[in-house]
């Protein structure tokens, strides 16, 4: 019987951080392959685990998950760490996963602390809704790509960056979203420097340009509101005259007293202003 794949959530910061069940597994396994072995070797001593590491990370992924998979086809139990979190999410541990199911490997998790969602709810933004984008793409052409597929997202959205890139970063995000947009950038999470700061894209800007940021950064990004989405729209609709306003309503099909009132819901304006303007203008002619 193949033996199977368990995916170990680790600290995102503090070591306290770690399930029962995670370190049980640490110490059962067969081998624990990880994304940054001297990183996690210090998890390992500070719980005094002796189980055998491997490395297992974006550069040799290729074949080093061809030889896991071959080893737990064998029967070995392997336990997948990421540096900080949950394997899998932002990381290689993905490929191996897909690897697992597609030779009918066994593979289950053992859950813990995923630095996007603590800083989701460390944010204060809105959590019915989300979407976690990770890092950003390094070619600049997807990049843009992804970008400019965000401009109307209603989710709260979640990015991660390194400090050296932050900056850059807001001002790209700035560039979609406005400057007024709502953002909250956290870093260090559980670590005793952590730090939420709720600001505009605007305000983070001038922040960061004159304290350089330090640690890992996760950027909370409110999404695009209801209340924008009707400045646009009206934005939109005041280009054109009220009549041709009221003629792309009567081309599909509407009454008149129909497609006055859907303009006058455009206009966020009254049915008898529209009124009063229709005919007022038609006196004038």
């Amino acid at each position: 019987m193949a033996g199977t794949l368990y995916l170990c959530a680790t600290p995102i910061g503090n070591l306290e951080d770690i399930t029962v069940r995670v370190l049980r597994m640490l110490k059962e396994v067969d081998v624990i392959a990880a994304e940054d072995t001297r990183n996690t070797l210090k998890l390992l001593n500070h719980y005094d685990i002796k189980t055998p590491m491997t490395s297992y990370h974006e550069h040799n992924k290729a074949g080093k998950g061809e030889h896991l998979v071959e080893r737990l086809l064998k029967g070995e139990n392997i336990a997948l760490v990421s540096d900080a979190g949950m394997p899998g999410i932002s990381d290689p541990g993905a490929d191996l996963v897909k690897l697992c199911h597609e030779k009918q490997i066994p593979v289950t998790v053992a859950p813990g602390a995923s630095a996007s969602v603590v800083a989701l709810v460390l944010s204060g933004m809105d959590t019915r809704r989300f979407v976690f984008e990770g890092f950003l793409p390094y070619d600049k052409k997807e990049r843009r790509a992804v970008l400019a597929s965000m401009e109307k997202e209603h989710r709260t959205m979640i990015f991660y960056e390194a400090p050296h890139r932050l900056l850059a970063t807001l001002e790209e995000l700035s560039a979609v979203f406005s400057l007024d947009r709502e953002v909250a950038t956290v870093r260090e999470l559980t670590k005793k420097f952590e730090e939420v700061r709720r600001d505009t894209f605007g305000g983070h800007l001038a922040y960061y340009k004159e304290n350089p940021p330090k640690g890992e950064f996760v950027l909370v990004v409110q999404g695009f509101s209801l209340e924008e989405q009707r400045k646009v729209e009206i934005e939109s609709w005041e280009s054109i005259s009220i009549r041709q306003h009221m003629e792309h309503y009567l081309q599909k099909g509407m009454s008149e007293k129909d497609a006055m009132k859907q303009t006058a819901k455009d206009r966020g304006v009254s049915k008898r202003d529209i009124y009063r303007y229709l005919h007022q203008d038609k006196a004038e002619e």
